[in-house]
């Protein structure tokens, strides 16, 4: 069984045999006393290599100093550039748990942000992210969703959340990508009208391999890539879940790359999706290095000149710090 990704497992701060001792502490300097050093508070939290340490440098300033350091965050700081760092110290986990509550939570529902966290997403980490929504919210994560949606956009969301994917480890069967590739043409272009929810359960309960392989198949035989066929028979929310998972298998990056200029193209920028991107990014950096190639070979710029420009003050210096 695969393991849920760096920062997903519950107790991923133990098996962190580092003393972050230095960063807590430069942190509280940062914020302590009469007014805030935004600088060294911004050096201090994007210099934590990755989640599990982020999350044993919060441990160690709520032991150490007896306070809550994203309580100490907040009322330090505030707009966007607080959004940013809490969402850095809540680490991935409980970040995305906290996206989720907020996307479902009162009137309507923030379709964009149960997206970005659900889709594409592996089996473990779907499932640490239900446990520790439990753990936060007390409420069922299926259950929440399934008293926020209707009819067949919810039916997607509960193939996605039985998180039921076969492990990337598992081997793409030729016979079983043309057999998809078959059923996908008849429920969408080979009759009239579409059957949505069969697109949806193969599109959703297939591993990210399988998917890439689906895509090929179906671009050689029908002259159509998946997310033409997604584009052309789907619209609103179904449409940009399909068209996001089907992305992320084919090529992350692209679609992680993509995505940061879908929050900054146009009039004004879409803030609040563009610091959960950043911050999630900044989590791998390997892969972070990769969609920073992916922007600048699709995007002809580079991120960091593109976030400069949208971005202004101490929350523009700590989005490219982030992305480096």
């Amino acid at each position: 069984m695969a393991q849920p990704s760096p920062g997903y497992a519950s107790n991923a701060a133990m098996y962190v045999p580092t003393d972050m001792n230095g960063p807590a502490t430069e942190l509280r300097d940062a914020m302590k006393g009469f007014g805030t050093n935004e600088s060294k508070l911004i050096a201090a939290i994007a210099r934590v290599p990755d989640a599990p340490h982020m999350l044993k440098v919060r441990a160690t300033y709520n032991d150490r100093f007896r306070r809550d350091l994203i309580k100490d965050l907040e009322s330090e700081t505030s707009g966007y550039f607080r959004d940013g760092l809490v969402a850095l110290a809540r680490g991935p986990l409980e970040q995305d748990c906290h996206l989720v509550y907020h996307a479902i939570k009162g009137l309507g529902t923030k379709e964009v942000l149960l997206d970005d966290v659900l889709c594409g997403r592996s089996n473990a980490d779907l499932n640490a992210i239900k446990q520790r929504y439990q753990q936060l919210y007390h409420q069922d994560l299926a259950s929440a969703v399934k008293g926020d949606l209707s009819l067949k956009t919810l039916r997607m969301y509960e193939f996605i959340l039985a998180a039921q994917r076969p492990e990337e480890s598992t081997p793409v069967i030729p016979q079983q990508v043309d057999q998809d590739v078959q059923t996908l043409y008849h429920a969408t272009e080979g009759k009239v009208g579409v059957d949505q929810i069969i697109v949806c359960q193969i599109l959703t309960s297939r591993s990210d391999g399988q998917i890439r392989a689906i895509n090929q198949a179906y671009q050689a035989k029908y002259r159509r890539s998946l997310e033409d066929v997604v584009k052309k028979e789907f619209s609103g929310h179904m449409e940009n879940a399909l068209r996001l998972t089907v992305n992320r298998a084919v090529d992350k990056a692209k679609s992680d790359a993509d995505q940061l200029e879908d929050t900054m193209r146009g009039v004004g920028t879409k803030d609040e999706l563009l610091v959960n991107r950043v911050v999630r990014a900044h989590w791998d950096r390997a892969h972070l290095q990769q969609v920073k190639g992916a922007y600048k070979a699709f995007h002809k710029t580079e991120l960091t000149k593109r976030i400069k420009g949208e971005t202004r003050g101490d929350y523009e210096k700590l989005l490219v710090a982030l992305v480096g």
